[in-house]
C-alpha cells in the first residue's frame, strides 16, 4: 500500500523548533509531508482524545506513558528526545535581570510591566510558572501584568513584539531559543527548577506506522543530537 502523502503530528510546543528543523529533511528522504499542530500538552491530549488525525505524538514522558497504558500510543515506539528546563527570557536588546535566587527573581518580576508565559492550566511550563508566582507571593499582585497565551512559542513571539518598557517571559528553554527577538536570561532558580523529559511515540491508529516510526527515529536519533542540544534539549 502506498504510504500517505502527509504524516500528522500532535506536538508539544517545546519540540516545535526541532520538528520544523527536521521536516524538510524528512520530506526529502520519504516524500511525506508533515502536518503538525503545536500547543500545550493538555491541548494535544484533548485533540487526540477528540479524534484529531494523529500518527505521531510528542508530549511529556509521563503523558506518553499514560496514553500508552490506555492503548492510545504504541509503547514499543517510545523514544525520549531529552530533558528541557524552564527559563526566563527578555527581548534580545534588553538588559538581563538577575534571576539567580528566589529573591532576585521576585524583584525582577515586580520590576516588569508585562509578564509573558503559556497557558496556566494546560501547558507544562505555564502550570509550573503560575505555581512559582504563587510561591513568591506575586500571583495576585501581578494579575494586571500577566500575559498568557495558548503555548510558550506564542508567548515568546508576543514578548519579542512587546512595546512594554520592561517585559519579561518564562517558558521552556527550547521555546526561548527557537524564537527570534528574545534571549534566554537563565533557567529558573534551583528551588523552582522544572526539567521535563519529552518523548515521541506512534499512535495506535497511525495510518502508516512504519513511516511514523521513521520520523520518531529521526527526532530522537543520534544524527539530530546537535539540533536537539542547540535547541535546549539535554540528555
Amino acid at each position: 500500500m502506498t504510504p500517505p502523502a502527509t504524516l500528522n503530528l500532535l506536538c508539544a510546543g517545546a519540540a516545535q523548533g526541532l520538528v520544523k528543523a527536521l521536516q524538510d529533511r524528512f520530506h526529502a528522504e520519504t516524500g511525506a509531508a508533515l502536518q503538525a499542530r503545536f500547543g500545550a500538552v493538555g491541548a494535544m491530549k484533548e485533540a487526540l482524545l477528540a479524534g484529531e488525525p494523529c500518527d505521531v505524538m510528542v508530549v511529556t514522558a509521563a503523558m506518553v506513558d499514560a496514553l500508552a497504558e490506555e492503548g492510545l500510543l504504541r509503547a514499543d515506539t517510545r523514544a525520549a528526545l531529552g530533558r528541557v528546563r524552564t527559563g526566563v527570557a527578555v527581548r534580545a536588546d534588553d538588559a538581563a535581570p538577575d534571576v539567580a535566587t528566589p529573591e532576585a527573581l521576585r524583584h525582577a518580576l515586580r520590576a516588569a510591566d508585562a509578564v509573558f508565559f503559556p497557558d496556566a492550566e494546560r501547558s507544562t511550563a505555564g502550570i509550573h510558572f503560575a505555581g512559582v508566582l504563587r510561591q513568591l507571593g506575586l500571583w495576585d499582585e501581578l494579575q494586571g501584568r500577566l500575559r498568557t497565551y495558548p503555548n510558550g512559542a506564542t508567548a515568546m513571539r508576543e514578548l519579542a513584539a512587546s512595546t512594554a518598557a520592561r517585559p519579561i517571559g518564562c517558558t521552556q528553554v527550547t521555546e526561548i531559543r527557537y524564537t527570534a527577538g528574545i534571549r534566554l536570561v537563565a533557567v529558573l532558580p534551583s528551588q523552582f527548577e522544572l526539567a521535563t523529559v519529552y518523548t515521541a511515540a506512534v499512535t495506535a491508529t497511525a495510518r502508516a506506522p512504519e513511516l511514523a516510526a521513521r520520523f520518531v527515529a529521526l527526532l530522537a536519533g543520534a544524527e539530530a543530537l546537535p539540533l536537539r542540544a542547540a535547541g535546549g534539549f539535554e540528555p
